[in-house]
């Protein structure tokens, strides 16, 4: 396979251990990168972005095979996975850098996401209007080594249990299809 059998997607999710966690699950899924996007300032670290001064964004950035598992198909699992009402807020977890954000990197993707929005509005699919935004892919800084794979680094902490390992199940429950089997129990 070659680069150009291949694209990329950017979410941002809350926090980005657990979007990393749900989209390394799907097939078609080649990797997926937990990091910083939609800031002011360049190559940010962690706690910098913690304070919710630099604008950026937990995201994870997906290469993926669109002939496998295309982009809507992404979608769907990302608003399947987050809470996309909430501004600025996903759980317990608050601040700017924790919002919903899709940064796209086509007018494709663009016009998709915004489908997606507006038919999930439309069909009342969640209580509250969708907040999530859609944004130009700016550049993406990956997050420090620590941050990589971290669920499945650290399955038995309590976070991992109680936060992730639930959205992780809704994906196996409800996307099984999609699923890779390198990852199911």
């Amino acid at each position: 396979m070659n680069k150009s059998d291949t694209e990329l997607a950017t979410f941002a999710g809350g926090c980005f251990w657990c979007t990393e966690a749900v989209f390394q699950r799907l097939r078609g899924v080649l990797k997926v990168i937990p990091g910083y996007i939609g800031g002011s300032i360049k190559n940010p670290a962690y706690r910098e972005v913690c304070s919710g001064k630099t604008g950026h964004a937990e995201a994870i950035q997906i290469s993926y095979i669109p002939s496998v598992i295309t982009f809507e198909e992404l979608l769907e699992v990302f608003f399947a996975t987050h809470n996309p009402t909430t501004l600025n807020q996903q759980g317990n977890d608050k601040g700017t850098q924790y919002r919903s954000a899709i940064f796209y990197h086509s007018e494709t993707q663009k016009n998709a996401a915004k489908k997606m929005i507006s038919l999930l509005d439309k069909s009342s699919a969640f209580e509250k209007p969708i907040v999530t935004e859609v944004s130009a892919a700016t550049p993406f800084y990956k997050a420090e080594d620590d941050h990589l794979d971290y669920y499945n680094r650290n399955q038995n902490q309590i976070y991992c249990q109680m936060v992730i390992a639930p959205k992780v199940q809704k994906v196996t429950d409800y996307f099984k299809e999609k699923t890779n089997s390198n990852y199911e129990d």
